[in-house]
């Protein structure tokens, strides 16, 4: 059973989300506020909470496994993503946040028409609900097997929490909490990297350990097919690569970057998130390496389907401070939150913005609008979050019957072919209204036959890959019979992807002071909460350890505070009214 520290822990952290959201939900007056932050997000808040979104705690579950078993290979998901991000700051976060969107069907209807756009709408809120459900699922097991908690105490707590907080606050609360979150995150990632490198002997002890006989085959970069089942090969990272880059640079990932302020801003987002994922390719991955080489026994030992991917949390048990578990518990938790809280707030955006109109128009009544579509948007919310949570909890009965694993390759297999023709539509203008679609019906006959005969997971994504970009390439001679509406269309769409972002014009004054000056004191407060932690830690090297987390909230809250005071102090108060001023009083009262 957990100890009492981590109950208490957890506690003040989901309590501390909550408040977020309470405070967030005041800057909220219309969907625009409610879904992308009304477009004032800074490149730093919108940037981490891009990198939060972009992984959940399979990383320190199902990848950490990985890791355990064949050491770097991992990496290449994590490498592919940083690349994907690089790729958005160099050509594509500007594009996607001059499309000047709410949601990512918006902007494939402003591309294709709406027949494409409601395929995506109502397909994207399915796969979304079901990613979010299954992510949560997967959580709980781990955190339930591995630390003691009830399991459907942890399903409802958690999906309660993140619930709460994005209805309340809406895209300013997701976005604010997943820069709490990453503030956790990192320092304690960090740390078991330290950690675990010192209990092998240090950096170069630890690449040692990784060329001994045993361990030099199964650790190399590259696996041989013959180990692992064929995956892992230089084969098996290529076709990662191909399905990730895709993904990270489609139509329908654009909406990461609606939220931000303008293009150049939209770009300094993705650098952040580019290095970050750069740093948790390697920080995330030492300690399941560190233990195979040290705590195997233990790790095998695990009640797990799959014992390996319980090693990073019994590195942290055999090595983390006692005082510090909680928070290892709460950031494991943070990652699968964030990428809850992100799906949920967008997954309602496309349900407010994309299918309720279409439902009003068949129904034959008037969809709401201002104050009143508002209301929907959070109903919508609501109403999301808790079928998330009973899909959750109806996998928790259904044990035993591998409803994760199943779901998640039926997910895959749909999430490619839906992919490809939305990255096609960046760079190509010429194509017809219905080349998305045609794209995507090819490359689900290979995915479809690929889930009957069990393919692998390399073969599925070169097919599908294949046979959805020749599906969407033959369309292209089809454009001569366009109709002129269409083509003037795609010019407009093209033309507006390419027109910077007027800020002050578009949408008026910023609030870079006060976003500074919030999310500054929040992480103050985390950072002096952890430090509390310190006054139970058993010895000087647990203190130390103590600190070195507290320490990295404290020194990041007083240096956003100092920023925001010295910007503050530059900009005049009669044209740049303190549109957050009601928030930090908030905080003091609160």
């Amino acid at each position: 059973m957990a100890d009492t520290t981590v109950y208490i822990v957890i506690a003040i952290y989901m309590l501390l989300m909550v408040m977020v959201g309470l405070i967030m939900r005041r800057l909220n007056s219309n969907i625009s506020d409610y879904f992308r932050s009304a477009c004032k997000g800074t490149w730093w808040l919108v940037g981490a909470s891009t990198f939060m979104s972009a992984f959940s705690a399979l990383t320190f579950s199902a990848a950490a496994g990985v890791a355990f078993e064949s050491g770097w290979s991992i990496s290449i998901v994590y490498i592919s993503a940083s690349i994907g991000f690089i790729i958005n700051a160099i050509w594509l976060a500007p594009k996607f946040r001059q499309m000047r969107a709410i949601t990512g069907a918006h902007v494939i209807e402003d591309r294709f028409g709406r027949l494409t756009q409601q395929f995506y709408a109502w397909t994207g809120v399915f796969l979304g609900v079901m990613y979010a459900a299954l992510f949560l699922y997967g959580l709980s097991i781990f955190i339930s097997t591995v630390f003691g908690l009830p399991i459907t105490m942890v399903v409802v707590v958690i999906g309660l929490v993140v619930l709460l907080y994005s209805v309340t606050g809406g895209s300013w609360a997701v976005m604010s909490t997943d820069f709490l979150q990453a503030l956790i995150l990192i320092p304690i990632t960090l740390l078991m990297a330290y950690l675990a490198l010192k209990a092998v002997g240090g950096w170069n002890a630890f690449l040692d350990r990784t060329t001994e006989p045993g361990l030099a085959e199964d650790f190399a970069m590259f696996c041989s097919p013959d180990r692992f089942g064929g995956r892992y090969t230089l084969l098996w990272s290529a076709a990662m690569l191909i399905e990730r880059l895709i993904g990270y640079n489609t139509l329908h990932s654009s909406a990461r970057y609606f939220a931000v302020k303008d293009g150049w801003e939209a770009r300094k987002a993705a650098w952040l998130g580019a290095a970050l994922m750069a740093g948790g390719a390697v920080i995330w991955l030492i300690p399941p390496m560190v233990g195979r080489m040290l705590y195997e026994n233990q790790i095998l030992a695990m009640p797990l389907a799959k014992p390996a991917e319980s090693a990073y949390a019994v590195v942290c048990m055999q090595l983390l401070p006692k005082s510090l578990i909680g928070i290892m518990v709460v950031a494991i938790m943070a990652s699968t939150m964030s990428s809850m809280d992100t799906g949920l707030n967008r997954n309602a955006a496309l349900f407010t913005r994309d299918i309720y109109p279409m439902i009003c128009k068949w129904m034959g009544t008037k969809p709401a609008e201002g104050q009143a579509l508002l209301r929907r948007g959070q109903a919508f919310s609501l109403v999301l979050g808790l079928i998330i949570i009973f899909i959750s909890l109806y996998c928790v009965s259904q044990e035993g019957l591998g409803v994760f694993e199943q779901t998640q390759t039926v997910s895959a297999a749909i999430g490619a072919p839906m992919a490809i023709p939305m990255l096609f539509a960046v760079f190509i203008r010429r194509a017809p209204w219905w080349s998305a679609i045609f794209s995507f019906a090819c490359a689900l006959v290979p995915s479809s036959i690929g889930v009957m005969l069990g393919w692998s997971y390399t073969r599925m994504v070169f097919w599908n890959v294949s046979i959805g970009t020749a599906g969407f390439l033959v369309t292209m001679p089809f454009w001569r019979y366009a109709s002129t509406a269409y083509r003037a269309k795609v010019e407009a769409f093209f033309e507006q992807m390419y027109r910077p972002v007027d800020f002050l014009r578009e949408v008026g004054v910023g609030n870079d002071p006060q976003q500074l000056a919030v999310m500054g004191r929040f992480a103050l407060g985390i950072g002096v909460l952890i430090a509390l932690l310190a006054l139970i830690s058993q010895n000087g090297h647990d203190r130390l350890c103590v600190l070195f987390v507290a320490c990295f909230g404290v020194c990041v809250g007083s240096l956003l505070i100092y920023a925001g005071r010295r910007m503050s102090h530059a900009i005049d108060a009669v044209t740049h009214p303190d549109t957050f001023g009601d928030l930090q009083e908030g905080i003091k009262v609160n």
